[in-house]
């Protein structure tokens, strides 16, 4: 029997600067109403889905950022979230930042069963951008000033997700292009990732041009990749737009264990996309080409967790017997 989950991916439209969380809140709930309707049992939201893309703004004082920073949940702002979930059924994934009651810092990634309860809790741990105020950018990219390297590592938890028991991990943003990530979820038969992102359109570091359609490519390949090699779905979901004159480039899209696209979004505003994913698909992967306990080489990856930074290659030189050449 077919063990079908109905996924819904919810893009938001560009949340400006000014915007209160009550008004970013209820265009939440009016998509999650939208998802109920279409059948979905649970519904994906961004990265840092409660506000403006906040790390684009340098502010010398850290602490001058709080505001951006939820330290419960639910709160008073989320409650409504919290109430459709119950009031429809719905699971729900939410990204935002999260500071504890030690004063840490984290972009975190949450999923909600319809009952209010945490299920799963994920902080970034790859984060892109710089610490410092960096003249030669455009625009600031400053995750690495506003947030700590998440704690967590990568969990994974097999968990009520709709209908189903699925195996459920989290990503965050930056993290969807390393496979390391995808890999440590794959390693415990993660069957469904929800990760969030606001991605710019443009590379702002200065150093090359990036180009548009380039950027979302980049973005699909790497969780069509990742969702292939582990055998898994995933819900890859946006910001989108001109969010306080500053654009994300959206196409949020829901991706099978084939790598295939099964639902993309269109526009730059709020959109949801539905799919149906029927996760015993994950199960030719896992025991075929990606069967890890027959195939996998452990012993000869150490590099991968040995060292952070590239180094050079040995050079080859003209009558150098090489290591493993034949006596």
């Amino acid at each position: 029997m077919a063990r079908v989950l109905t996924l819904a991916a919810a893009q938001l439209g560009p949340i400006q600067k000014a915007e209160p969380r009550e008004e970013a809140v209820g265009r939440m709930v009016r998509l999650m109403e939208r998802a109920h309707r279409r059948g979905a049992e649970a519904v994906v939201f961004p990265e840092l889905a409660l506000t403006t893309f906040f790390p684009r703004w340098y502010e010398e004082d850290v602490t001058a950022a709080d505001r951006w920073f939820e330290t419960a949940l639910p709160s008073p702002a989320t409650a409504p979230l919290f109430e459709a979930a119950k009031r429809l059924g719905l699971g729900f994934h939410l990204g935002h930042a999260e500071k504890t009651p030690d004063g840490r810092r984290f972009n975190t990634a949450v999923y909600v069963h319809p009952s209010g309860e945490v299920v799963l809790k994920y902080r970034k741990v790859h984060l892109p951008g710089h610490a410092e105020y960096d003249p030669l950018r455009t625009v600031q990219h400053l995750e690495k000033r506003f947030f700590e390297v998440g704690d967590l590592g990568f969990p994974v938890v097999r968990a009520p997700v709709g209908g189903q028991q699925a195996n459920l991990g989290l990503l965050i943003c930056n993290d969807r292009r390393w496979p390391e990530a995808w890999r440590v979820l794959g390693l415990q038969q993660v069957e469904l990732v929800m990760l969030g992102y606001n991605t710019p359109s443009l590379n702002m570091d200065g150093r090359g041009f990036e180009a548009h359609h380039l950027r979302v490519f980049h973005s699909h390949l790497s969780v069509q990749a990742g969702c292939y090699q582990n055998a898994c779905f995933a819900a890859s979901v946006a910001k989108a737009g001109t969010e306080d004159g500053h654009e994300l480039f959206g196409h949020s899209i829901i991706v099978n264990p084939q790598g295939e696209i099964m639902a993309q979004a269109t526009s730059w505003d709020d959109e949801l996309i539905v799919a149906d994913c029927d996760l015993d698909m994950c199960r030719l992967g896992r025991e075929t080409i990606f069967d890890f306990a027959r195939h996998r080489r452990p012993e000869h990856y150490g590099r991968i967790t040995a060292q952070a930074g590239s180094e050079a290659p040995p050079v080859w030189a003209p009558g150098e017997r090489r290591r493993d050449a034949a006596e």
